[in-house]
């Protein structure tokens, strides 16, 4: 059964939502912290905010249990659309904010998923949760990128005195 008010949620929100919650100059903020991030290792990072999932998606879905799947389906979409998956070491990260259910998915390419157990991920996925259901959106899309950079800066550090191309946008993804 769909529960009704999550799927007026999902209708009633938009692109202009999106861009109320991280306006212009939040934006701005976290593209400068991600470009700061990728400085100290090798891996590229992107921040995706999506204001809602297609309404068949809701309905399809159906039961509350259903949804963080479609969520998780929607970042891994969103992770391929934005071609984090062909970086030169394998090592994207994206991090998704699904604005409707104040849920937030971190997808990890290849190379760290190697390295780092899906049990860590979802760790850090319920501590920043917290945050972005308090309405904390900056300080916890900021915790997300912390904590992703010191992933990476972990398993695939930047080499000293060599400069890197940089290979995806920094800025913020807001749909």
């Amino acid at each position: 059964m769909v529960n009704l008010g999550r799927w007026a949620r999902h209708l009633w929100l938009d692109a202009g939502d999106v861009h109320r919650v991280v306006p212009d100059d939040m934006a701005e903020r976290l593209a400068r912290r991600v470009a700061a991030s990728e400085g100290s290792h090798t891996g590229e990072v992107r921040l995706c905010v999506e204001a809602s999932l297609p309404a068949g998606e809701v309905w399809q879905a159906g039961s509350t249990q259903a949804l963080p799947l479609k969520v998780r389906e929607r970042a891994l979409g969103w992770f391929g659309r934005l071609g984090i998956w062909d970086t030169e070491h394998n090592n994207g990260v994206l991090i998704y904010l699904l604005l409707a259910e104040r849920a937030i998915e971190i997808v990890a390419d290849r190379a760290l998923t190697e390295r780092v157990t899906p049990a860590e991920w979802q760790a850090m996925v319920a501590r920043l949760s917290a945050r972005l259901r308090a309405g904390e959106i900056e300080d916890g899309l900021t915790q997300a990128l912390e904590e992703v950079s010191a992933v990476l800066v972990a398993h695939f550090p930047a080499p000293e005195g060599v400069q890197r191309a940089n290979e995806l946008p920094d800025c913020v993804v807001r749909v």
